[in-house]
Formats: structure tokens, sequence, C-alpha cells
């Protein structure tokens, strides 16, 4: 079946709701409204206020509140309604949530899902369209999902859910409805740390996720056209744990590297990687890493978002940098 995201998201959180009564999806509008982009859509009418229900406006309140439900044996999916809200919930997602594991030596884990849009190109007001990946990069006992397309989103959701511990899942706003992508109607799952290869090259490696793989596709077509190169474009979909192996095994192979991410530059998963392909690789690489990235400012006004975000041509000089004898 051909979905969305949105709608893709949609059913698979009326899959997990519906397997295992232990799940509740909590936050702000997403019961009776369905959620800001309507995610949550016809799921309180369907599993009721009990199971589907409207927080205040508080998003430590509603991760703190997640946190208990999820260590007593319920497995709460919270959505923060936009990513740049996160950090009003901070102390109870990285002090609590994430090191619960470690601090209880074992006797607790905390299966909890926090949902957040993010992104820029839809022209959203200010902090709406932050891109905060990289400061939740090192919070041990987080995970950091980022899925690139309807398929993907549905099975990685399925899998957060069933994780014992806390997953960040970032969903890009710019693609919510942007295109359609086949989709199984029933449930299945995606496995969270696995990269996926979207086209194979021997020439050039970009890596990229959320809404950059799209601009990593286009880059890699335009290059084949216009240099013949052949660029090979790894979707990463999790963020952390890192699959580092498929990132070692694509250089390895093609021996040029970039990285794509339109959160800012500095200490973001673009440094982290090249950290990776440097310790692990180095010496298969022909040429310097590339970065391509959002600047190391606030992500600004809707008049200038366009400048700011990394795009196809953006890539193409990184592309013909690297390719230069």
């Amino acid at each position: 079946m051909q979905m969305t995201m949105i709608e893709a998201l949609n059913s698979a959180l009326a899959h997990e709701l519906d397997r295992d009564k232990r799940v509740v999806v909590l936050g702000q509008d997403i019961g009776a409204n369905g959620g800001v982009f309507r995610v949550t859509e016809h799921l309180q009418k369907k599993f009721g206020e009990e199971r589907v229900f409207d927080t205040p406006l508080s998003e430590s309140a509603i991760i703190g509140t997640s946190i208990g439900m999820a260590i007593y044996g319920l497995r709460p999916i919270a959505e923060i309604q936009f990513a740049g809200f996160l950090f009003m919930c901070m102390n109870q997602l990285v002090s609590q949530a994430a090191r619960i594991r470690f601090r209880s030596a074992g006797a607790y884990t905390c299966p909890l899902v926090v949902r957040a849009p993010y992104g820029g190109g839809v022209r959203t007001p200010e902090l709406h369209s932050d891109s905060l990946e990289g400061v939740f990069l090192q919070t041990p006992g987080l995970k950091i999902v980022v899925p690139s397309n309807p398929y993907d989103a549905k099975g990685l959701l399925a899998s957060a859910v069933d994780d014992p511990d806390p997953v960040l899942f970032l969903e890009n706003i710019k693609l919510y409805r942007s295109f359609r992508a086949e989709t199984p109607e029933d449930h299945y799952t995606v496995p969270l740390g696995k990269a996926k290869t979207v086209q194979e090259g021997t020439d050039a490696s970009i890596f990229a996720y959320g809404a950059m793989v799209n601009v990593a596709l286009d880059a890699a077509k335009q290059a084949q056209q216009e240099m013949g190169s052949s660029v090979e474009v790894i979707d990463l979909r999790t963020i952390w744990p890192l699959d580092e192996d498929a990132i070692a095994a694509s250089v390895e192979k093609t021996g040029r590297a970039i990285i794509v991410h339109e959160a800012p530059r500095a200490g973001g998963i673009g440094a982290e990687i090249t950290a990776v392909i440097n310790e692990r690789c180095f010496y298969s690489l022909l040429k310097p890493i590339g970065r391509v990235t959002g600047y190391d400012t606030p992500f600004p006004g809707p008049g200038q978002e366009d400048y700011y975000l990394p795009n196809p041509a953006k890539v193409m000089t990184a592309l013909r940098e690297i390719m230069e004898p």
C-alpha cells in the first residue's frame, strides 16, 4: 500500500496499541486533535482516552510521567510537539530515562519512545526546525532514530517500542507528506542500529539520514550525469547506535566520503562518522572527508532557511572536490 510518512507512523502506532495493552500514547493535543501534524489522528477514538490522552503543555511533565510509567511496566510513546522543545525535558530524558538501567545496576529499564518532529524547509517559527540529534549523541543509554521514508518509519517505530531502553525518534517535518512509498499494512520491524544502502556506487560514499537522504540521492544522480561518477548513498537510519560496519565497508569500497546533515556542523554526527572512518579505514581514503551541513548558528527565519539547509548543489560542490585527481 502506498503511504505517506504520516500514514505509516499512524499505522505503526495503531498496531502497537492493538498488539500490546501496555502501550500508551500521550502528548500535547495528540488525542482529540490527532496531533499538530495528525500523526495520532483517530487513535483516541479507537483505543480510548486511557490509552491515548492529552497532556498539559509541560514537556518536563510529559517525559517525567512517561518515565514512571515505563519503569513500572507500561510502554509509553510520548510526543514532544517540536524537537526544539526537548530542552524543556532535558533533565528527565538525559539524567533519568537514559540512566535508569545504569543507576539501578540493571534492576530497571525504561522502555520509552519520545517522538519529535524536526527539520527545516517548511517555514516554521523559531525553535520549530532545530535539528538536535547532536545534542543527544553523547547521552549513554539513549538511542536516536531518524527515518527517511514511510517504510522505514513504520518499521523503526515498531522496533523502538519493543526496545527495553529509551529511544528518541526524530521525524523530519518536510518528509511527512512530501511523497508516498510502498508500505505494508501489517505489523513489521526494521532493526535499530542498521544502516541501509539505498544506492550502490564505486567512486564515492555519501552518508545521510532523514530528509538529507533525498538530497544525497539527487546529488548522486547529478554526479552520474555530469561527471560519470558512481556514488553510493547510505541511509544511516539510526544515529545511535551507529552502524560502523556499514560505514567502513562503504568507504573501503569507494575511497571517498561525504557526510550530509542539516544539524549544525560542530560536534555533529558528521564529526563522529569522520572519526569512525579515520579509525577504521584511514588507509582506504583517497581524499579528505567532506561534510555538507547546516551552519553553527541558530536555525534562521523562513527567509534564510534555503541558504542554511544543505541541498544537491552544495553536495555536488563537495563531490567535485573529492573527485579531483
